[in-house]
């Protein structure tokens, strides 16, 4: 498009050069990343909390841009560079639309899902992704783990990206024959207009629990900003929505939803809802099968994921899916297909081991607690040792160790209700490093140890988390469980002397290759 057309789109007072400037899509065209400025790009100087983008003005101009949009006016003997300045009201708003403009608005050429919450947006975007390819749609996918065009993979960098890679993602998922997307949409990713005039088909709501208090300050203003995902806040409002009615907060959202801007499929286990479970479930720990009762009938649930959480993102995955108009057969197959997410209730032992260890991305209270329930609820997993076997008992009832911290950084409050959840549902915990970032390890534990200490459950604190892993596994009982939460899938860790490599379920597995060689030489 050219330069005078964004102007007058963006509503920008524009000056420089007389002769018109021609925007071509492409990787990087419109960023607000002036090391990531490509020539005849546009640089967007966006006033963050940590960096002005405006004091990298020079630096885009060395690499070679076009153009700069900006709430400041154009510099003193910026004209001499030849390039057009584009002042604006907003420029978090302009980086959105300009990004939008120039990629061609490929929102509008796809089915796109949303999906927002607190837990479970990984997992439903995993399970719509494979009632997507069931169906035979070619799909695309954005998220916490990847970025996913068909078969094409790259690793994320954000939940939810910048507008311009996100618009550049979709503008290449088209291009790739994508019929149908799904991405996950964060409630920061909304209040920083990071989603701005994306035309979603269907978005939907999984819960809210405290998380992002740091950010946010209040959850009235966590769930002001999902809100945003439904209320038109964006520019457009969805033409479905998908509402877990079970979460007070959905149910509120649900009553919000006006009848007359599209069809609303609410979701529930508990609460009366257009999408629920029909008679008796199955959530043992082999999988989760059930009935589930829709406006277009029911549904036969055959699922290998485990645990009540992943029955709320199946029923999620199944009113997206009949929202797009997949069929119920092709629902259900998508769902049976769907093995599970790298990092959820992950578990990393073999059949020779004589222990269970999962890894799980829970890293708020309500996650903790759902995977701990999970457990719990089905406390057959932790194996009845054959009598005279060292450390089993027949009958016996093995225990269940928590690993765990706490992010850096980030929400403090959060600390002591996640201690006080791990000290009431484990037999033994475990307090260690998440990413501390920026703050000393031990006074995040000491946060941690706070809530722990209201439930009168022991605990250790071992600061160096490959050691707390080795010592939690190395020194269990036969059939006791052991779950490493709050880290998941990452394959890092972030300490206040800056990012190494650290995968806990690699880490799982060295020490219980270590703990199977010591029982060989005995």
């Amino acid at each position: 498009m050219k330069i005078s057309d964004l102007a007058r789109e963006l509503q920008a007072q524009l000056s420089g050069p007389t002769a018109e400037l021609e925007i071509c899509a492409g990787n990087d065209i419109v960023t607000n990343d002036s090391r990531r400025v490509v020539a005849g790009g546009i640089f967007v100087a966006v006033r963050g909390g940590q960096f002005d983008g405006n004091s990298f003005v020079a630096q885009a101009v060395e690499r070679g841009v076009a153009a700069v949009i900006s709430t400041d006016p154009s510099p003193e003997g910026y004209p001499e560079y030849t390039g057009y300045w584009l002042r604006v009201a907003d420029a978090r708003i302009a980086l959105a639309k300009a990004a939008t403009l120039v990629h061609g608005d490929p929102s509008a050429r796809l089915a796109l899902v949303g999906v927002t919450g607190t837990n479970g947006k990984t997992t439903t975007t995993y399970l719509v992704e494979s009632l997507s390819g069931a169906a035979g749609l070619r799909s695309a996918a954005m998220g916490t783990i990847s970025y996913r065009i068909g078969d094409e993979e790259m690793t994320a960098g954000f939940t939810t990206p910048e507008a311009p890679e996100i618009q550049n993602f979709l503008r290449r998922a088209v291009a790739a024959g994508v019929t149908q997307a799904v991405m996950e949409v964060s409630s920061i990713a909304l209040d920083m207009h990071r989603a701005d005039g994306l035309h979603f088909a269907v978005a939907a709501f999984t819960n809210l629990t405290q998380d992002h208090l740091d950010f946010h300050g209040t959850m009235d203003s966590y769930f002001a900003a999902k809100r945003k995902l439904f209320d038109g806040s964006i520019g457009h409002y969805p033409e479905n929505v998908v509402i877990n009615v079970d979460d007070p907060y959905g149910r509120e959202l649900a009553k919000q939803w006006p009848a007359d801007r599209g069809r609303l499929w609410s979701y529930g286990i508990d609460t009366a809802a257009a999408i629920t479970i029909a008679g008796r479930a199955d959530f043992g720990l082999n999988g989760l099968r059930f009935t589930a009762q829709t406006p277009e009938g029911e549904i036969a649930i055959d699922s290998p994921l485990v645990g009540r959480p992943h029955a709320y993102n199946i029923l999620c995955a199944v009113g997206i899916g009949l929202a797009l108009g997949i069929a119920p057969e092709m629902v259900a197959e998508g769902i049976r297909q769907c093995r599970g997410v790298p990092g959820r209730f992950e578990r990393v032992n073999v059949e020779a081991d004589d222990i269970t260890v999962i890894v799980d991305y829970a890293h708020t209270p309500d996650a903790l607690a759902n995977v701990l329930r999970t457990i719990l609820d089905a406390r057959s997993v932790t194996r009845q040792m054959p009598s005279g076997q060292a450390g089993g008992q027949a009958g016996g009832q093995a225990n269940l160790t928590t690993v765990f911290g706490c992010g850096g950084d980030r929400d403090r409050s959060k600390r002591p209700m996640m201690g006080e959840e791990a000290g009431r549902r484990s037999d033994r915990v475990i307090i260690t490093s998440d990413n501390p970032r920026s703050e000393a390890p031990l006074l995040i534990m000491n946060d941690i140890r706070v809530g722990i200490d209201r439930t009168g459950r022991s605990y250790e604190m071992i600061v160096d988390r490959r050691e707390a892993i080795f010592k939690a596994i190395t020194h269990a009982m036969p059939g006791d469980v052991i779950l490493l939460a709050g880290k998941g899938h990452e394959t890092y860790q972030i300490l206040p002397s800056g990012q190494i490599d650290f995968d806990d379920r690699e880490v799982a597995r060295a020490a219980l290759a270590e703990r199977r060689s010591y029982q060989g030489r005995c």
